[in-house]
């Protein structure tokens, strides 16, 4: 289950850079999802790794 939930995350942080480098979460005014994913890597990285 842990293999998933990394995995996902992931998936999560590929897309958010991907929608970040594109504009379109600067045009949304949801750039602060790229800080939450930020601050989310290393934790995720230790608990579920």
């Amino acid at each position: 289950m842990k293999d998933i939930l990394f995995g996902l995350f992931y998936v999560v942080a590929i897309t958010v850079v991907i929608l970040h480098f594109t504009g379109w979460l600067a045009a949304r005014n949801l750039e602060w999802i790229v800080y939450v994913i930020a601050v989310a890597v290393f934790p995720v990285v230790i608990f579920l790794h």
